[in-house]
């Protein structure tokens, strides 16, 4: 039976074409949202390996078993690493867990082999990216993980201060703190607004993990304002398929052409699993989006985006395709060229320079990928209608919308 707090939240859904069970199912889940119960950690569920992440140390950072819901949680994700030594060091923030190493590539590399399990603050874990450009929708990020395991050489995330003195993977236990905090912002706001996850993270690669998926998917899909756009490389979207998420989440993949992702992208998902992981998606009537930042001028690069472009639009109705270059500081440059030389693709193309409240930028010569993008655009308007917009700043983005269901809105309510 419905109450009379969740009537009004069930008339809503249905209206938004949900089934009976889901709309009822969701309504009552607001409602205790509301009224102060909050939303749990995921439980009754089994942890699994993620993909591509090894492990080799658990950390037990502050917060991580403060309470017995939270060391339920974490102990069910130890016992998925048997054999692999936990160290509880209760009295010391994730962010000041030591990994070892003289040298910052050797650190960030073992770091990609440690899990810190503890809590980030809620001030920290949601803020202010800005207000929407002409290219990103969303004015708000958020943070339930830090750092990720996949091994990419033009990745920021290594200079990012707090990664750089602990170069660890993280997983933030306090989510029913976080998710609060989202809600908090998005009903101060009083209009719908987005909610990024994959700034400081990929945002779905911990998932078999975490199962964090469970819990937010279905709390934005019943609120009222806050929406969730995800960025990953992930091909693990298992737990997705049968969430209700009522096109309030979209999911947007990171996608390089095979034969530069082999050379850049190693120990991330193959780019034909992540394209199945896009199709999976799709079909479950998520919103989703492909990104082509950076754009490597590595060989045949263009000749290579464009046939990687046509695969994608082939195979998936895409939202919207986001294409730019590279936009780097001096410490993200270094690790690159640690990994990759001084005269790798990317470091050779950084040209302009600007300064920047988190220090100087490197970025590709403006004018380096308007060819591509012409050509890309022109390809995108065979398969549906779309509407491009270009933002000059950084060497160039560009972002094509498309027409579906006769919106070009990336949420469709």
């Amino acid at each position: 039976m419905l109450d009379k707090y969740s009537a009004p939240l069930y008339n809503g859904f249905k209206r938004s074409n949900l089934s009976e069970g889901s709309a009822m199912s969701l309504a009552r889940q607001l409602v205790l949202f509301e009224n102060g119960a909050g939303m749990p950690l995921p439980s009754g569920y089994g942890p699994r390996r993620p993909g591509r992440f090894e492990v080799a140390r658990i950390v037990l950072a502050k917060g991580s078993l403060d309470t017995p819901e939270r060391e339920r949680f974490v102990r069910g994700i130890c016992e998925v690493y048997t054999g692999v030594p936990v160290v509880e060091r209760l009295a010391v923030a994730h962010n000041r867990i030591e990994v070892p190493g003289s040298e910052s590539v050797e650190r960030i590399k073992r770091g990609k082999r440690t899990l810190v399990v503890g809590e980030l603050s809620p001030k920290n874990a949601v803020w202010r990216y800005g207000p929407r450009s002409t290219v990103y929708d969303h004015e708000w990020c958020f943070s339930v993980y830090g750092f990720c395991p996949y091994n990419c050489a033009y990745c920021y995330l290594g200079a990012v201060p707090g990664i750089w003195y602990s170069p660890a993977v993280r997983i933030y236990v306090n989510l029913p703190e976080i998710v609060s905090a989202i809600d908090r912002q998005a009903t101060a706001v009083g209009r719908p607004v987005t909610f990024y996850l994959g700034t400081l993270q990929d945002g779905l690669a911990l998932d078999p993990l975490t199962a964090y998926s469970t819990v937010l998917i279905p709390f934005f899909a019943g609120h009222r304002y806050a929406r969730c756009f995800i960025q990953t490389k992930s091909a693990d979207v298992r737990r997705l398929l049968d969430l209700e998420h009522n096109g309030h989440t979209v999911v947007s993949w990171t996608l390089s052409p095979r034969e530069i992702a082999e050379r850049f992208e190693t120990n991330a998902p193959r780019v034909g699993a992540r394209l199945a992981a896009m199709e999976a998606c799709a079909a479950a009537g998520y919103p989703v989006c492909a990104n082509f930042i950076p754009v490597v001028p590595c060989g045949d690069w263009e000749a290579q985006y464009l046939e990687l472009a046509r695969e994608v639009l082939d195979r998936v109705p895409l939202r919207r395709l986001a294409l730019g270059g590279a936009c780097m500081k001096h410490r993200a440059i270094e690790l690159l060229e640690a990994r990759k030389g001084k005269d790798n693709a990317i470091s050779s193309h950084l040209a302009g320079r600007a300064s920047s409240r988190e220090g100087e930028q490197a970025f590709y010569s403006p004018g380096l990928c308007d060819r591509l993008f012409r050509q890309i655009a022109e390809l995108a308007e065979r398969f549906a209608p779309c509407r491009a917009v270009f933002d000059a700043g950084h060497g160039g983005t560009l972002a094509l919308s498309f027409r579906r269901n006769d919106s070009y809105a990336l949420f469709p309510n």
